[in-house]
């Protein structure tokens, strides 16, 4: 997978997006690489993507949830 750059202050949450495989994007938590990846078809994250860039999805902590 090839990061992502996100600017600005020091990022609380980053992802890394692979677009390198045909038909496939790839997510994974940058600060997790070995834990679980997403994969999306190329419709699903294009739908996907335009839904976080929207504020249709808004950003949730699952780490609360999980101790």
């Amino acid at each position: 997978m090839k990061p992502s750059h996100s600017g600005g202050a020091p990022a609380q949450e980053c992802v890394e997006v692979a677009t390198n495989v045909p038909a496939v994007v790839a997510v994974r938590d940058s600060k997790n690489p070995s834990g679980q990846t997403l994969l999306f078809g190329d419709p699903e994250w294009l739908a996907f993507r335009s839904a976080v860039i929207d504020g249709r999805i808004r950003a949730v902590s699952l780490t609360a949830r999980h101790q």
